[in-house]
C-alpha cells in the first residue's frame, strides 16, 4: 500500500479502554488517529480509523485511481472494536428514510449515514474488517458512493463506450447484455468507459458521466464468446451475484477513460432472432426511464430526477439485435453521423 496515503494523527493505534462511564457504551468517544485520503470517481475522500486493515482495504477499493476533482473532501469514519466475537457478519439490511440511510448486519456491525450533510460513522468488529471482501463490498464501497450519490454524481444503471470522441450511454434490463457489447466494443477498439454502472456528473453541461474504466465484471456465460475469459474465477458482486471481474489492463482493450460525454443514449432489446436493428425513441425517454431505474429514494431520489432532465434532449434508440458484431457496427453509425436524428432507423442484415 501506498505508505504516502496514511498519517498519523497521534502515535499508535487506538487501544480498547476499559469503560469507566455510562456514555462511554456510546463509542462516542472513540479515538480515530489512522488516517489516509483516496480518489474514487476522482472525488478526495478521507477515511479516519483505529485500525490498518481499514486503509489496506481502501487502497484495494480505490488505490487506482491516479486523479483528483476539484471538490469538498469528504469524511468518513470506521470505529472497530474488540467486541463481537469471531465470525463474520451476515449481508448488512439496508434502510432509508428521507435523508437518513442505515446499513446493519448486527448490533456490533453497522453504519449510519446523513445523505443531506454527508455525515458518516460506521462501527465494525475485526472480524468484519479482516474479512476484506465482505468488509469492501458490503460496508466500505457502499458508504462511499452512497454519499457521492447524494452529493456529487448520479448512479445509472448502464455501461459507457466512446469512439471518435462521441460517448453512447448504454441501458437495459439485467442480463440484456450490457457489459458484453461494452467489451465487445472496447474489444474492436473503442474506448471503455464502464460496463453496467455509469455515474452522472451533476450539473455537467452536455451530459458527462465517469465508469469504472480500470476494471470490466462479466457473468459467466461471457466465457463462450470471449475465449480470454475461460481460465478467470468467479468473485462475488456487491448484490451477490456470481460476476467474473478482471482488470482492463488483462484485457485486449487498447483504449480507457474514466469519463465520457453522453452523444447518444441506447436502450438494449436482445432479440434471438432480430437482426442488427436501431429505431429513434421519442424526446425524453431517456429521462423518464432512467428515472424509473433510479437507486436512490427519498428526498435524494427528488433531487436526481431533477439532475436526470439533461438527458431529455439527448438522442436515444432502442437497439434490436441477437448478433453481438451486427450490434458493435449498428453503434458505429452513431459514432459516425454528425446528426444521429438524420438516420433514425437503421437495419444490418
Amino acid at each position: 500500500m501506498t505508505e504516502e496515503l496514511i498519517q498519523r494523527e497521534m502515535p499508535g493505534a487506538a487501544e480498547a479502554k476499559i469503560l469507566r462511564r455510562p456514555q462511554d457504551a456510546l463509542f462516542c468517544n472513540m479515538e480515530l488517529p489512522l488516517r489516509g485520503t483516496f480518489f474514487p470517481l476522482g472525488y478526495p475522500v478521507e477515511i479516519l480509523t483505529n485500525d490498518y486493515e481499514v486503509l489496506r482495504a481502501a487502497h484495494e477499493s480505490f488505490g487506482h485511481a491516479q486523479f483528483s476533482r476539484m471538490a469538498a473532501t469528504l469524511q468518513l469514519r470506521f470505529g472497530v472494536s474488540h467486541e463481537g466475537g469471531y465470525e463474520c457478519p451476515a449481508e448488512p439490511t439496508r434502510r432509508e428514510y428521507g435523508h437518513l440511510y442505515s446499513l446493519v448486519a448486527d448490533v456490533n456491525n453497522q453504519s449510519l449515514l446523513d445523505l443531506r450533510t454527508c455525515i458518516s460513522f460506521t462501527w465494525l468488529t475485526r472480524a468484519a474488517v479482516r474479512n476484506r471482501l465482505y468488509f469492501r463490498l458490503n460496508f466500505l464501497e457502499k458508504v462511499v458512493y452512497l454519499l457521492l450519490g447524494a452529493s456529487v454524481v448520479t448512479d445509472l444503471h448502464a455501461a459507457c463506450v466512446s469512439k471518435s470522441g462521441r460517448g453512447i450511454l448504454i441501458f437495459g434490463d439485467s442480463g440484456a447484455g450490457k457489459s458484453t457489447l461494452a467489451y465487445g466494443c472496447a474489444r474492436a477498439g473503442w474506448t471503455y468507459t464502464s460496463d453496467d454502472t455509469s455515474y452522472l456528473i451533476n450539473g455537467s453541461n452536455p451530459p458527462r458521466v465517469i465508469g469504472h474504466a480500470h476494471r470490466a465484471r462479466f457473468r459467466p456465460s461471457a466465457k463462450s464468446l470471449f475465449p480470454e475469459l475461460e481460465c478467470r474465477e468467479l468473485t462475488p458482486r456487491l448484490e451477490g451475484k456470481p460476476s467474473i471481474e478482471v482488470p482492463t489492463s488483462e484485457l485486449p482493450i487498447r483504449s480507457t477513460s474514466a469519463e465520457s460525454t453522453v452523444d447518444s443514449i441506447v436502450y438494449l432489446a436482445r432479440n434471438s432472432s432480430a437482426s442488427a436493428r436501431l429505431t429513434a425513441l421519442p424526446r425524453g425517454t431517456a429521462r423518464q426511464r432512467a428515472c424509473q431505474e433510479l437507486y436512490s429514494a427519498g428526498e435524494i431520489r427528488a433531487k436526481h430526477e431533477k439532475i436526470l432532465e439533461c438527458l431529455s434532449e439527448v438522442p436515444t434508440y432502442e437497439l434490436e439485435y441477437s448478433d453481438l458484431n451486427d450490434a458493435i457496427q449498428a453503434l458505429d453509425l452513431l459514432t459516425r453521423s454528425g446528426e444521429p436524428d438524420d438516420n433514425p432507423v437503421v437495419e444490418s442484415s
